[in-house]
């Protein structure tokens, strides 16, 4: 039996909902054919946006939305995807399949689409190709209320009112495709360019620089050590990718050992998150800069048939798993890690949403965000795991993982079993809890290690009504094998 202690006695930091954000690039059909169709559109749609994925990321609450990328937001150019549509320049993406991108999306569609679903903008400012001025002018015609050269352009545009901008990130990846730079040189640049990013009236802007890719701790270190005093946030991106870049496989063909080697790259982000994090308490041992994981995810081969440079992937179970025990080591590390962002949303790597014509498909990753949601702006409870490690020598892994929380009276708990063939009992003991007056759980879980949902068949994988037994202030579940559990406790 595997055992888990929640120290209910001792709330923590709040869990902050934005950790559960989402991520749109113009790659491949994420904005095209994912969240935009048109207003001429026969696929229903709200104003040009699709109405069905539309309404699945509201039911699961996103909090917030990232735009434009990714590598894309470091050779986009703002204005040329404002006004008429007509007029709008067109340009090759050479990033993401060599496509013609015509802006038809831009900036006003953005903020629209986030009006649409109730959340936050979080916005890549070009630093890669773009100018001080660009990134200043683009602040300005987002959030200037009064008389300007940009906040004309804007009610010329359609739009009199300007728009909150809650977030903000001065480039992407300039350590890659955001310009190859070098930490030191990065950090000049982000002092320089975020001193443009201006505050507008009451419009608060959360700045954030660019961070390391995955262990890349001395970029840490360096952009910390010369601007931490300009920033609110840092990023870092970290991908799951089995077992080499090379040596990919489509997201449903893998054996066992790949199944294990998946979730053991997953299990790194708790490394990542922990020595960045350590890192940071050098320059800020207040914690008050966020580590912000804006790009997380599996990124598995491209589904056979597609476009390369549109990371198009199918999702399984494995993919849920990879979602549960990330988002648990998020939660578990909520006092340095407050905003996150998996890749991507619609249509690329490891979304929630997959579409096709006029048919959209919830994938596991979607059910594990919708198990979780109980957890966003909750106060965050210690929980202690006693589990066994699983797996081939060169993958181990912990066979059980969690994180809970507490929210207006009810307590949320969340389990992965990582076990490919063995269902597993758990003990979870609420220390510091009388006595549990109602207990429910779900499941996520697949017939099959690969199992998935399909056009054909979008029910395959949906979370479930699971059995729990409660004895005081005592719960015991049975998690089936590759699973992901959530309970909710009063």
């Amino acid at each position: 039996m595997d055992f888990v202690v929640v120290n209910c006695n001792k709330e923590g930091n709040k869990i902050s909902r934005d950790i559960y954000g989402h991520f749109s690039e113009h790659l491949g059909r994420c904005i095209y054919d994912g969240f935009w169709v048109g207003k001429d559109s026969k696929i229903p749609n709200i104003n040009g946006y699709r109405k069905d994925v539309v309404e699945a990321f509201k039911e699961i609450d996103i909090p917030n939305l990232r735009w434009p990328g990714g590598c894309f937001a470091d050779e986009y150019h703002w204005k040329d995807g404002i006004g008429p549509y007509e007029k709008r320049k067109k340009m090759i993406n050479t990033h993401w399949g060599g496509v013609v991108e015509d802006n038809s999306f831009g900036t006003h569609e953005f903020f629209g689409l986030c009006e649409t679903l109730g959340c936050k903008p979080y916005v890549n400012g070009n630093v890669g190709s773009g100018t001080v001025q660009e990134m200043s002018e683009w602040v300005e015609y987002i959030t200037f209320d009064g008389e300007s050269p940009m906040s004309k352009l804007r009610e010329e545009n359609g739009h009199k009112e300007p728009w909150k901008l809650p977030l903000f990130c001065v480039g992407n990846e300039n350590w890659g495709c955001g310009g190859n730079m070098r930490p030191e040189y990065y950090a000049d640049l982000y002092r320089r360019y975020q001193t443009y990013v201006r505050q507008y009236g009451d419009n608060k802007i959360f700045k954030i620089a660019c961070g390391p890719n995955a262990g890349d701790f001395n970029w840490t270190d360096v952009v910390m050590k010369n601007a931490h005093q300009f920033m609110d946030g840092i990023s870092l991106h970290y991908y799951t990718v089995e077992p080499g870049w090379a040596e990919r496989t489509p997201a449903a063909e893998f054996d066992e050992d790949r199944w294990y080697l998946c979730l053991n790259k997953a299990s790194w982000m708790n490394h990542l998150v922990e020595t960045h994090g350590k890192i940071m308490d050098k320059y800020d041992p207040e914690k008050r800069i966020a580590l912000v994981v804006d790009e997380w995810g599996t990124w598995h081969a491209v589904e056979k048939g597609t476009n390369p440079g549109f990371l198009y992937q199918q999702n399984t179970v494995r993919d849920a798993l990879v979602a549960g025990i990330t988002l648990n080591i998020f939660n578990n590390h909520s006092d340095r890690v407050r905003i996150a962002n998996i890749a991507q949303a619609v249509n690329v790597l490891q979304s929630p949403v997959l579409t096709e014509g006029n048919k959209m498909i919830k994938t596991p990753t979607w059910y594990v965000f919708h198990m979780y949601k109980n957890h966003m702006d909750a106060d965050f409870l210690e929980s202690f795991v006693s589990t066994q490690q699983i797996g081939p020598e060169n993958a181990r892994v912990n066979a059980v993982t969690s994180s809970a929380s507490k929210k207006d009276g009810s307590y949320t708990i969340t389990l992965t079993n990582a076990d490919l063939k063995n269902s597993r009992k758990v003990c979870v003991k609420m220390d510091g809890f009388e006595k549990i007056s109602s207990a429910e759980a779900k499941c996520l879980c697949g017939k099959k290690m690969n199992s998935m949902n399909t056009f054909d068949n979008p029910d395959e994988v949906v979370e479930k009504d699971c059995a729990v037994s409660v004895n005081g202030n005592i719960v015991e579940i049975t998690l089936p094998e590759r699973s992901v559990v959530s309970i909710s406790l009063k």
